[in-house]
C-alpha cells in the first residue's frame, strides 16, 4: 500500500476521487482514464523491477505459508463480489515477500501485494497477518490505487512505475526526507506531505477487509488483535522503523470500529491459539529478516530459559536456520534433533510445522553430501495442503539433482520424475523463476538440451529480464537448426512461439518508453524478428 499511497500524494488535488461505498460503474471516469488492463500494466512494469531488487526474497516455506492465508482470503473476494469478472481475470493476484525487518505491506497495481519479513515476524497467529493481508487485497479490490492515479493518465506508466519504485526505494531507508525528494523531483505538484490514502480508503479498505476476513474462516478477534499490537507498537517506537503505521494511520476513529466489529460478532469470542506451524514461520521470518552475520549468530545462540515444552521448538528452529545460513549443518543438526523429539511429542499432527522441521532436516543432509538421505526424508514428508507442495518440489529436484550429481552425472528416474513435476508445475505456474531454473538443471543433466535452454529463457522471462530470454531462445532455436538427426520439433517450435511472443513484448515496453501506443502490434527493429 505504502507505494500506491505515496503516489496518490504526489498527485494534483483533483485527481485524488473520494471514495463511495461501492467502486464507480466502469463506465465512469476513473475505469475510463485507468482501466484495469493498464493498472496491470503499471503493476507488471514494477514487479519486472521489484524481482531484481535484493530485497526481493523468494524462501519456498515461507511463501507458501502466506499462499496459504492468501488463497481462502481470495475466494472470499470472489465468493463476497469483491472481485468482478474484469478484475479477477485482469489483475495477478499475487503475494510476495521483501527481505526488510520492518513492519509493512503494501498493495501494487494490478493485484500484487509484498509482506515485509518483519511483518511475519511480529504476528504470533496466522489470523493476524490474515487481517493485514485482507486490508491490502481489499485496497486492490476496490482499486483505490487507480481512484488516486486515474486524472494522472497523461503521465506514461514508465514514468509512473520509475515514481512507485523510487517511492519504494525511499521509504525502506526509513528516510521521509528522501521520499519526499523522490515525489518533489519526479512530479512538482505535491501538494501532502504524509504518504498514506485518505482516512475514507483505509476505513473503506477495512471495512470491506472485514468481512473479506471473516468470511475466509479466521478467527475475529485476530483484526483486533492485530490492530492492538500495530498501536502498541506505535506508541512505544516512533523513530520510522514502522512503515504499516505511518500508511496506515491507526486513528482512534479505526481502531474503535475494529472494537466495535469485534463486539457485534455473535456467540462467545474465543481467544487466539497460536499453532506451531506459524510459531515456526514467525522464527524463521526473524532470522531470515537480518541476514548480516552478527544478526545470525545472535539467532544461533539459543535462549530457551523459561520456555517449557512446545514453546522450545521455535527458538531450537530458529537457530538451526541460522546455522544453516551460516553454513555450519552440524550445529544446525543438534538444535534439529531437540526440535524434532519435542514436535513429535507435542504437536505431531502439524502438518506446517513438522514440514518446515523435515525440509531443515533435507537441508542439512545435502550440506554435509548425504544427497540420497534427503531424498528419502523428503519423500516421507506430506504437504500441509492439497495438491503439489511447492517447498517440497523443489527440494526434492534439488535432492535428486545432487543424487545424480554423485554418482558422476548419470541420472536415475527419481531425477526424470522430478523433472517432469516440474514441468507440470511451470505449466500452471509460469511466473515460477525457480521452478524454471531447477527445471533446466535437471533437463541438462537427463540430456534435455533444448528443454533446458527454453527453461532458463523462461527462468529470466520469469524475473522481468526480457533480453536475457530472448538471446538463451536464440541459443535454442540455432541449436536446434544445427541438431543432426531427429531434432525435437514439438520443443523447437514452442521456443520459435516464445521468440516472437517475447520480442512483441519487448517492442511494446520500448513504445511505451517513447511514448507511443500500439507498440506491441507488427513492425519493430529488425533484431527482434525470428530469424
Amino acid at each position: 500500500m505504502l507505494l500506491a499511497a505515496a503516489l496518490a500524494s504526489a498527485l494534483p488535488a483533483q485527481a485524488q476521487q473520494p471514495p463511495s461505498v461501492r467502486l464507480p460503474a466502469l463506465g465512469e471516469s476513473a475505469a475510463e482514464e485507468f482501466t484495469p488492463g493498464t493498472e496491470r500494466r503499471l503493476g507488471d512494469q514494477i514487479m519486472a523491477e521489484v524481482r531484481r531488487d535484493p530485497a526481493y526474497y523468494d524462501d519456498p516455506l515461507l511463501l507458501d505459508h502466506i499462499q496459504s492465508i492468501w488463497d481462502p482470503l481470495l475466494a472470499a473476494a470472489r465468493s463476497r463480489g469483491n472481485i468482478g469478472a474484469d478484475l479477477d481475470t485482469a489483475f495477478a493476484w499475487e503475494s510476495f515477500l521483501v527481505r526488510d525487518r520492518s513492519v509493512n505491506a503494501f498493495a501494487l497495481p494490478g493485484g500484487y501485494v509484498g509482506v515485509h519479513l518483519g511483518l511475519i515476524a511480529m504476528t504470533t497467529t496466522s489470523d493476524e497477518l490474515a487481517s493485514v493481508l485482507s486490508h491490502e487485497m481489499s485496497h486492490v479490490t476496490q482499486r483505490h490505487i487507480a481512484r488516486s492515479i486515474a486524472s494522472s493518465s497523461r503521465q506514461s506508466l514508465v514514468g509512473m512505475a520509475a515514481l512507485l519504485l523510487g517511492i519504494l526505494a525511499a521509504s525502506r531507508s526509513n528516510n521521509a526526507n528522501a521520499t519526499e525528494a523522490v515525489i518533489v523531483g519526479s512530479q512538482a505538484a505535491m501538494v501532502q506531505g504524509q504518504l498514506n490514502f485518505s482516512r475514507d480508503m483505509e476505513r473503506e479498505a477495512d471495512r470491506i477487509g472485514w468481512g473479506v476476513y471473516q468470511q475466509a474462516g479466521f478467527a475475529p478477534v485476530g483484526m483486533a488483535t492485530m490492530f492492538e499490537r500495530l498501536d502498541h507498537a506505535n506508541r512505544l517506537v516512533d523513530n520510522g522503523s514502522f512503515p504499516y503505521l505511518r500508511s496506515h494511520p491507526l486513528t482512534v476513529d479505526r481502531i474503535g470500529e475494529a472494537r466495535a466489529r469485534l463486539d457485534a460478532v455473535a456467540g462467545p469470542v474465543m481467544p487466539l491459539r497460536p499453532t506451531l506451524g506459524h510459531l515456526l514461520m514467525q522464527a524463521r521470518a526473524r532470522v531470515l529478516m537480518e541476514p548480516a552475520v552478527q544478526s545470525l549468530r545472535r539467532a544461533q545462540a539459543l535462549d530457551i530459559n523459561g520456555l517449557t515444552g512446545v514453546e522450545r521448538v521455535p527458538a531450537l528452529y530458529g537457530s538451526a536456520v541460522a546455522s544453516l545460513e551460516l553454513r555450519e549443518p552440524m550445529r544446525a543438526q543438534a538444535a534439529l534433533d531437540a526440535a524434532l523429539a519435542l514436535a513429535k511429542s507435542s504437536a505431531p499432527e502439524d502438518a506446517r510445522a513438522m514440514l518446515a522441521l523435515g525440509l531443515a532436516q533435507a537441508q542439512v543432509w545435502l550440506a554435509t553430501g548425504q544427497p540420497a538421505r534427503a531424498q528419502a526424508a523428503l519423500d516421507a514428508l506430506r504437504s500441509p495442503g492439497a495438491g503439489t507442495n511447492r517447498p517440497l518440489l523443489l527440494a526434492r529436484a534439488q535432492a535428486a539433482l545432487d543424487v545424480a550429481r554423485a554418482a558422476g552425472g548419470e541420472a536415475d528416474p527419481t531425477l526424470r520424475a522430478s523433472t517432469e513435476a516440474l514441468q507440470t508445475w511451470v505449466s500452471e505456474h509460469a511466473g515460477d523463476a525457480a521452478a524454471w531454473s531447477a527445471l533446466a538443471q535437471g533437463a541438462n543433466v537427463l540430456g534435455l538440451k533444448l528443454r533446458a535452454l527454453r527453461a532458463e529463457a523462461e527462468a529470466q522471462a520469469a524475473i522481468g529480464d526480457l533480453n536475457g530470454a530472448i538471446d538463451r531462445l536464440r541459443a535454442a532455436q540455432r541449436q536446434s537448426r544445427a541438431a543432426a538427426g531427429s531434432p525435437d520439433f514439438i520443443e523447437a517450435s514452442i521456443i520459435d512461439a516464445r521468440l516472437r511472443d517475447l520480442a512483441a513484448k519487448r517492442r511494446a515496453q520500448l513504445a511505451e518508453a517513447r511514448g507511443e501506443k500500439g507498440g506491441g502490434r507488427g513492425g519493430g527493429s529488425g533484431d527482434d524478428r525470428t530469424p
